[in-house]
């Protein structure tokens, strides 16, 4: 923030530039800082430590985050000298945080029961409320990364909406094909990969080409997610890697194969696109690599980061909050917390939870 004031401004994309306060770009940027760690949450629930998360993404956001967003977005970056088309955060944020999810949760290690009883979703209607947040909440995340109200900004803001329509429908007709029948837990999962694949590509690819991308998207995530992870056996909650990590590299690839000069047709540049499979395995090393690095520091440090086999049969709630979201006496405060947690942990050891 040294020498940014109010009067401070920076030029943007549009055509031609404009200037915008410079505070707003900085508070943009910080958005975009923010969310990719916590993407990663998404892979490891109900197993880290609080501590240790804390410190993890405090670490990781230094040494994983920043240098990839300098290389791929900064003037200076090799990667964005090499001409990548990351337009609003495929590599730097999906790939990234993705990648690294992954790493944590064969870390960590399984959830207890994983792969015997059933872990459904809690709550299918605030599953399906979160997924319809982000659609919307994403319109801001691309469109607003045009820095400008202008034309690309308007098509970053209708490919975005094409894709993860796309994507959406085209889940469906797998899924229905496959399985039987449609599922909204399905179209909510296909709607998060419809828009981490347009991420990168939002501003640089025709309408036609984001239909491409949401369809595209949804071939690899789905495939990951019904095939991959199965027969790996790894335990990612919420499909971090087949919908980010996987659906963010596709993305990537994508703004390559179909990239075009606004106004014209679909382009395929041979060029472009062996330029987007370098920053695409670069990121793809570098934060898994990173990652590892991190948390086997972390491990010498601190210990085992993952709660205890109580702590998880507790929920993280209580034993790592001591809240409760659900409580009979309609209070859910400390107190409530408590007796909620000892009369169930003393439950448990009598039925033999944690034998």
């Amino acid at each position: 923030m040294s020498g940014i004031g109010m009067d401070s401004a920076t030029a943007n994309f549009a055509t031609p530039p404009r200037n915008i306060p410079e505070y707003a770009f900085v508070m943009f940027q910080a958005m975009f800082a923010i969310i990719t760690p916590a993407l990663i949450l998404g892979a490891i629930a109900e197993r880290m430590r609080f501590g240790a998360w804390v410190v993890f993404i405090s670490v990781w956001l230094l040494l994983v985050y920043c240098p990839i967003v300098h290389m791929v977005w900064g003037s200076e970056g090799w990667i964005f000298k090499a001409g990548a088309i990351d337009f609003a955060g495929g590599m730097v944020v999906h790939m990234s945080s993705g990648f690294s999810a992954l790493v944590v949760a064969l870390m960590l290690g399984r959830r207890r029961g994983f792969g015997k009883d059933p872990m459904p979703p809690h709550s299918l209607p605030l599953c399906l409320v979160g997924a319809g947040l982000l659609w919307v909440g994403w319109f801001g995340f691309n469109a607003g990364s045009a820095l400008s109200a202008s034309p690309l900004a308007a098509l970053a803001f209708l490919n975005t909406g094409t894709a993860t329509s796309t994507a959406v429908v085209a889940w469906a007709l797998i899924e229905w094909l496959h399985r039987g029948k449609p599922t909204a837990l399905g179209g909510a999962t296909a709607a998060v990969a419809g828009l981490v694949a347009i991420t990168p590509a939002c501003g640089n690819v025709s309408p036609v080409g984001s239909i491409l991308v949401g369809a595209g998207v949804t071939i690899v995530s789905y495939a990951a997610c019904t095939f991959l992870k199965p027969a790996a056996g790894y335990d990612d909650s919420l499909d971090v890697f087949g919908v980010h990590a996987l659906g963010g590299a596709w993305g990537a690839f994508a703004s390559g194969l179909f990239a075009v000069t606004l106004g014209s047709g679909i382009e395929s540049n041979a060029q472009q696109i062996l330029v987007q499979l370098k920053g695409i395995g670069f990121v793809a090393v570098f934060a898994p690599a990173m990652t590892f690095l991190i948390i086997t520091v972390m491990n010498l440090a601190f210990g085992s980061l993952r709660v205890s086999a109580e702590e998880e049969s507790e929920g993280l709630d209580l034993s790592q909050h001591r809240e409760n979201a659900y409580s009979t006496s309609g209070g859910g405060g400390i107190a409530e917390a408590e007796s909620f947690a000892a009369s169930h942990v003393g439950a448990a050891a009598r039925e033999g939870e944690f034998a």
